[in-house]
């Protein structure tokens, strides 16, 4: 995968990019980073990316045309290939569903920006795709843009390892993950369910099963409107509700 960002501060991503799994995943040639200061595609002397609104109001707006060159120049030959993500706080709310559909495409640009937002035609002309990660305003996009792109690469086959890591995460299965434990089996009195202890492989997986169910529905029970219950675990559903 190749990902590219268009941002006014490249420096954010330097410490982000080079360590941990993502710099595992660029090392092991997953996936290529390319961190570009748009500011560098200004047509203008003073490399000038922002103006005032048309019509009045407060704060700065993006112009088209470094946005416009940058996209330009980075999707060559073939625009069609490419996923053009702007990060908004009017977007998409961003998901492990998304995150899942981004990981199968070949080349992401994120378009981070800043000041009070972009002139329209950014958004109505060359953006794929609108994503938000929360109803909240941070001060530009290259936050959010970390969050996706970390997001994504651990999906990347290879990345992680263990191939059933970020199949059992939580969201990946509709629920929330189920508890995890590791030595001693004994900490300060604190002990491991007997359950993981047993061997009992089948035994194991019921449990996990039903535990990822108790914490979504203490936790999230939104998520279980969506979600197709097993016979088993509307029966396991009755027990959590009585119990509450």
């Amino acid at each position: 995968m190749k990902i590219d960002v268009l941002t006014l501060f490249p420096q954010m991503f330097f410490g982000v990019l080079n360590e941990s799994i993502l710099k595992k995943a660029q090392e092991n040639k997953m996936v290529s980073f390319n961190v570009v200061n748009f500011r560098d595609y200004a047509d203008n002397k003073h490399q000038k990316v922002d103006d005032y609104p048309y019509g009045g109001g407060a704060g700065m707006v993006l112009q088209p045309q470094p946005i416009f060159d940058a996209i330009d120049a980075l999707t060559e030959p073939d625009m069609k290939k490419t996923r053009v993500i702007l990060l908004c706080p009017q977007g998409e709310r961003f998901s492990q569903q998304k995150a899942e559909e981004l990981a199968n495409e070949e080349h992401l640009v994120f378009v981070c920006g800043h000041y009070e937002g972009y002139d329209e035609r950014i958004r109505e002309h060359i953006i794929t795709d609108e994503i938000s990660i929360g109803d909240y305003v941070l001060t530009g996009g290259e936050l959010p843009a970390m969050v996706i792109i970390d997001s994504v690469v651990r999906l990347l086959p290879g990345v992680l390892g263990n191939e059933t890591s970020s199949v059992t995460d939580s969201h990946s299965i509709g629920l929330l993950e189920h508890p995890h434990y590791t030595r001693p089996a004994n900490f300060r009195g604190l002990e491991v369910p007997d359950v993981l202890l047993s061997g009992n492989h089948k035994h194991i997986e019921e449990w996990r099963n039903k535990e990822s169910l108790r914490r979504t529905f203490h936790r999230r029970p939104d998520l279980l409107e969506k979600y197709a219950l097993s016979d088993q675990q509307k029966e396991w559903l009755k027990e959590f509700k009585q119990q509450k």
